[in-house]
């Protein structure tokens, strides 16, 4: 699971969360039926079938045995095409057959591999003792060639102003980071690289890892395979540092014993299995990772096993779907291409753009699994696209409960964000969703550190997530059509319109909201059809009038085309990225540009220096690294994205809106803050020609977005 993103853009998130449900003891009554293994059932009894079926022993020893290959001796890695990774791909295909899973497939698709085996360092402490610390790695090439003497130094968060007069060519730089509140590893590794440094060590000093001081840390690295990396614990660096205080010089020589590989265009493979339905056309798709940092248990080793889980338990309780329901083991998920800002979601990005693009228009969902054997709040969450909100608010009222966790229920949050494999499939056009998380003291403490472990399960939350969850695979299979309400969309982006933006820029919403409020009375509308389609068909399948079932379903199948067909030009149309990779809709990039660039010149005309310093400009796209690192850093980290083709950006392709450079600005700014008589029009008029623009981008976002809202109008009011 990918990277939480730092505060600044947390207070821009884009989020619509509807009412909790609390679960039932038992699953909704009703009278429906179906036929299992020759005798009429009913569906709660088909229902309590399988949740009597799951077997949460199985899926716990399983998540426990794929910690059996890895690629570090002492830490663990089971890294992108690695060794380690690839045997724990064909262990999972071997048990998708064993578990009675048909049609196994096994599918290539190109990777950078990372095989990372050791990084020893060894030095003297204070008190004469040798000392070895074993440090976390990132994907980077370093290699020792055997034990090697290094100098290491100290350089504080290891910024620019930080290395400025510190001598550090041919060294290891030791640097504490917070990941979570400041800048990703790539940024100061890049930094020390430019300045000819052997390797940067990075201590967590907060954010990640907080669960022991003898944590390490590891996460994807974002940058070239030659800025190297590695992660060392608070308690290895708190004596590191004592030692580097009392030497005379400045440094320390120790032993550094390494070697971490990346190498291009290698291969991995995703695995899949199915249980085939009486549409064999029509799918369910259900999705974990399995590669995996340390001994990763929750990230991903559960969730592989709560996919397995939900897998054998409907095939041990004899359930006969209608329609295909196919479980896929992803790989290369925490990282699989180098030197992309997208550079995680690998292995689900090939899978549906690439490999499988035909499950897109068949798919009526992607349930997707991370981190699900622990209870992350009291409340759980199903983190989904906007258009299954209602759906699954619905669904969660039946949902059985499991005494000891979740008592306040489970709530329904959307949009999808991108830090899981789910959004490479919504943004392809399967209507996506997956257990949430990110919220949890699980991430700050446990997450992508060798504390990640069994240590960390919960039985009752596993439980509770493979009756969750084969439940909503059943509940998916019940459905005529792919149950969407585009008014939540639609909704959230008339939420999202900041009126203030408008006015600077000279505009009026009034023409977008009224397209919005349109095309939402049209949503409404056909919300009525979907939902009488699904019922109609639920009682046929409940009456066992198979003849009527399968005439409802064959007259539905336009109608089910042409929702897929509106939800991925949505999709495409109104998903955007932040510079710190959160989904936004197209105009609010341009809005959010504006609020803080029309507020830093009203601040500089009043002689206010430290306002758009302190408030506003480091909110404007990614300036806010303008501050701490030199120009060749910053631009790399922008050029990338920038310029960078299709293939390394993958999922991230097309979803950033602009860029204003304001490094410049940032830096002339820093110069002239104490100053009480500073002549700032320079930076006055550089500020007001970026407004321009983005007033410019604004309008001609908007006119998009209108154009795009009528197109999606036409689409949904073709299928009442």
């Amino acid at each position: 699971m990918k990277k939480f993103v730092s505060y600044l853009t947390l207070s821009m998130l884009v989020g619509m969360t509807l009412v909790a449900c609390t679960p039932k003891e038992e699953t909704k009554k009703g009278t429906e039926e179906t036929v299992q293994d020759g005798k009429k059932a009913s569906v709660k009894d088909t229902k309590n079938n399988y949740l009597s079926a799951v077997d949460v022993d199985y899926a716990f020893q399983f998540a426990k045995s794929l910690e059996e290959y890895k690629t570090n001796e002492k830490l663990g890695y089971r890294t992108a095409g690695s060794k380690a990774e690839l045997k724990t791909g064909e262990k999972i295909g071997n048990e998708m057959k064993k578990i009675g899973l048909e049609e196994v497939t096994k599918d290539e698709f190109k990777v950078d591999t990372w095989e990372f085996e050791k990084a020893d360092l060894t030095f003297t402490d204070t008190e004469g003792k040798e000392h070895l610390a074993v440090l976390g790695g990132y994907q980077v090439n370093f290699d020792t060639n055997g034990v090697k003497e290094l100098d290491v130094v100290y350089a504080g968060k290891g910024t620019a102003e930080d290395l400025d007069g510190l001598d550090i060519e041919g060294k290891l730089v030791l640097i504490d980071i917070n990941q979570r509140e400041e800048w990703w590893i790539n940024y100061p590794a890049y930094q020390a690289h430019l300045k000819g440094a052997a390797a940067v060590i990075a201590v967590q000093e907060a954010g990640y890892g907080e669960v022991d001081p003898d944590a390490l840390n590891a996460q994807d690295i974002c940058g070239p395979d030659d800025a190297p990396a590695f992660s060392m614990s608070q308690t290895d660096a708190e004596k590191l540092k004592k030692a580097l205080e009392a030497s005379e010089k400045g440094s320390l020589t120790v032993k550094f014993d390494a070697k971490s590989t990346v190498k291009m265009d290698g291969k991995s493979y995703n695995y899949y299995g199915k249980i085939i339905g009486k549409d064999p056309e029509s799918y369910i798709i259900l999705s974990a990772h399995y590669d995996s940092y340390f001994a990763g248990f929750q990230d991903d080793n559960a969730a592989i096993a709560l996919m397995m889980g939900v897998a054998k338990g409907l095939i041990d309780s004899g359930y006969q779907p209608e329609k295909t329901i196919i479980f896929n083991a992803l790989a290369a998920e925490e990282w699989g291409v180098s030197n992309s800002r997208y550079d995680w979601s690998t292995g689900a990005y090939n899978q549906i753009f690439n490999i499988h693009p035909e499950w897109v228009g068949k798919a009526f969902a992607n349930m997707n699994f991370e981190l699900p054997a622990y209870e992350h709040t009291t409340q759980d969450e199903i983190r989904s696209v906007y258009e299954l909100n209602t759906f699954l608010t619905n669904f969660a009222e039946a949902v059985p409960s499991v005494t000891g966790v979740y008592k306040d229920g489970i709530s329904v949050v959307s949009p999808l964000r991108t830090w899981s494999d789910d959004f490479s499939f919504g943004i392809a056009g399967v209507p996506s969703l997956r257990n949430d998380f990110q919220d949890s003291e699980f991430m700050h403490s446990h997450y992508h550190s060798q504390f990640d472990s069994e240590e960390a399960f919960n039985s009752d939350a596993l439980k509770f997530h493979l009756n969750l969850y084969g439940l909503l695979a059943m509940h998916y299979d019940e459905t005529a059509v792919v149950p969407l309400d585009f008014t939540n969309r639609l909704h959230a982006l008339k939420e999202n319109l900041n009126l203030e933006a408008f006015e600077k820029a000279g505009m009026s919403s009034d023409e977008l909201v009224a397209e919005i409020d349109e095309v939402t009375a049209i949503a409404e509308s056909l919300n009525k059809k979907v939902s009488k389609v699904n019922n109609d068909y639920l009682a046929a399948l409940s009456k066992d009038d198979s003849d009527l079932a399968k005439k409802l379903y064959k007259e539905s199948r336009e109608l089910n085309s042409g929702l897929l067909a509106a939800f991925k030009y949505a999709e495409d149309q109104f998903v955007r990225l932040t510079w710190e990779d959160e989904p936004i809709f197209p105009h609010e990039h341009p809005q959010n540009n504006i609020q803080n660039l029309a507020s830093s010149i009203d601040a500089l005309n009043e002689g206010n220096i430290a306002a758009p310093l302190d408030e506003y400009l480091y909110a404007i796209d990614n300036n806010w690294y303008a501050y701490a690192f030199e120009k060749d850093v910053y631009n790399y980290f922008t050029n990338y994205v920038l310029e960078a083709p299709k293939e390394k950006l993958m999922w991230g392709a097309g979803r950033i809106v602009d860029h204003e450079d304001l490094f410049d600005t940032i830096h002339s700014l820093k110069e002239k803050r104490e100053d009480a008589n500073a002549d700032v029009s320079t930076e006055i008029e550089t500020l007001n020609s970026a407004l321009e623009r983005q007033k410019e981008l604004l309008k001609t976002t908007v006119s998009d977005e209108i154009s795009s809202i009528q197109e999606l109008g036409k689409m949904l009011d073709e299928l009442k």
